[in-house]
């Protein structure tokens, strides 16, 4: 393991460093990070939900656990979306 302070920075030039590059990265990360909050919101609310429901009814103990599953999908495609997104911009060439 390496800590990461010890590392050099990557160098980032900004004459090589495009807008649209600038602008991929920031909506990868936005893109992730919203899901993810969107993700940890919705299971929360559920989560409080089903806790209760679960107690006065056993039954829904699979319908709750669904909806869990549903709610992580969230964050996963954002987390694709991002690394598309990331990418993308990875791969963009400045034009001469």
């Amino acid at each position: 393991m390496v800590p990461s302070p010890l590392l050099p920075p990557p160098a980032v030039h900004p004459e090589g460093y495009t807008l649209f590059q600038g602008y991929a990265h920031l909506s990868s990360g936005l893109a992730c990070g919203l899901s993810g909050l969107a993700a940890g919101m919705a299971i929360g609310i559920t989560g409080d939900a089903g806790v209760r429901a679960n107690a006065q009814q056993p039954k829904l103990f699979t319908g709750i656990l669904l909806i869990f599953i549903f709610s992580e999908a969230l964050a996963l495609y954002g987390l694709i979306v991002g690394i598309i997104l990331a990418s993308a911009g990875s791969a963009a060439v400045k034009p001469e």
